[in-house]
């Protein structure tokens, strides 16, 4: 199963190309002992800043960045932190680094189509709903999306259909652990929505929802 934390197994097709096409963009955290303690992938793309010029999520960010011309801003895609790991704060080092690539290579911000971190508790409730809830004290709800906040990120818009998932009955049925005896809309551990099994046309199709949010650069 794709690790639904960091995406990491769905877009492992993209790494090979990214490092070849813009391995200025990529880069780990190294602890003192040389242990690679996150990995963090991006790529720059064109982006007009309105919100309807927004990619349409990950699989339009990576499209874009691969297919056009005109790049005046970094897309984050990824950030990988093994689990043991996470807790740490290296997600915000890791975000920090990004924005500072972007500034040393001129790009006007960062963008981020932002997994939420808590949305998997709630898979039922949209993610337009979701992303505008806040806590008593004012900050955003979602812990992953607070990181971001507190470090000076705009929510942009919610990204209901972010990045595509695909695959037979019984493939989906190996990634979870679950058994899918008919067709119809599955909680799965981890999902930030319900997959939709078909059993008749022998396929799970899975939309990963992503916030939009984008960092200003000093400068």
């Amino acid at each position: 199963m794709p690790e639904y934390n960091n995406h990491g197994d769905v877009l492992n097709e993209y790494w090979s190309r990214l490092t070849a096409e813009a391995p200025d963009f990529q880069f780990g955290l190294v602890g003192d002992d040389d242990e690679i303690l996150a990995r963090a992938r991006s790529v720059p793309v064109r982006w007009d800043g309105s919100v309807a010029d927004l990619p349409a999520g990950i699989d339009g960010a990576i499209a874009r960045g691969f297919d056009e011309g005109g790049a005046n801003v970094l897309c984050a895609l990824v950030i990988m932190i093994p689990r043991d790991l996470q807790g740490r704060g290296l997600s915000r080092a890791a975000v920090e680094g990004m924005a500072s690539i972007a500034g040393e290579h001129g790009l006007e911000s960062l963008i981020a189509p932002v997994r939420p971190s808590w949305k998997e508790r709630y898979p039922l409730v949209e993610i337009e709903r979701y992303a505008e809830w806040r806590r008593p004290d004012g900050l955003l709800f979602d812990p992953w999306m607070r990181v971001h906040e507190r470090l000076g990120a705009e929510v942009l818009k919610p990204e209901p259909r972010s990045l595509r998932i695909t695959g037979t009955v019984a493939e989906w049925e190996e990634w979870t652990e679950m058994a899918f005896p008919e067709s119809g809309d599955y909680w799965f551990p981890e999902g930030l929505a319900t997959v939709a099994i078909d059993r008749e046309r022998n396929q799970g199709r899975y939309w990963e929802p992503n916030v939009w949010m984008r960092h200003a650069l000093a400068r």
